[in-house]
């Protein structure tokens, strides 16, 4: 994590490789990562320079694109993954409901 006020690092922690979209949630403080690995890494803010990992949410092989849509109601904050073509599935959106 950096501040992006003055470029300094904050925090380091390992993460899902292989990413192409990570998002911050500034409703629940959290950062998503999804990688290719096949899981999105979830990690809670607790202050400006402090994080700790939540969540490893389990995905499939090669998903890196994502979006997220986190305005809105309550409740209906939507974490979207484009999980590409494989030899025994077509291409996919797979739709998550974020979770407090």
């Amino acid at each position: 994590m950096f501040d992006t006020s003055s470029g300094h690092l904050v925090a380091a922690l390992p993460t899902v490789q292989d990413s192409d979209d990570l998002y911050y949630d500034s409703a629940r403080k959290r950062v998503y990562v999804c990688g290719g690995e096949g899981y999105v890494s979830v990690f809670q803010q607790e202050d400006a320079d402090h994080y700790k990992f939540r969540a490893r949410v389990q995905t499939a092989v090669g998903v890196r694109t994502a979006e997220y849509f986190g305005k809105g109601r309550k409740g209906f904050e939507r974490f979207y993954l484009a999980v590409p073509a494989r030899h025994d599935h077509g291409a996919e959106v797979w739709i998550y409901t974020v979770q407090d």
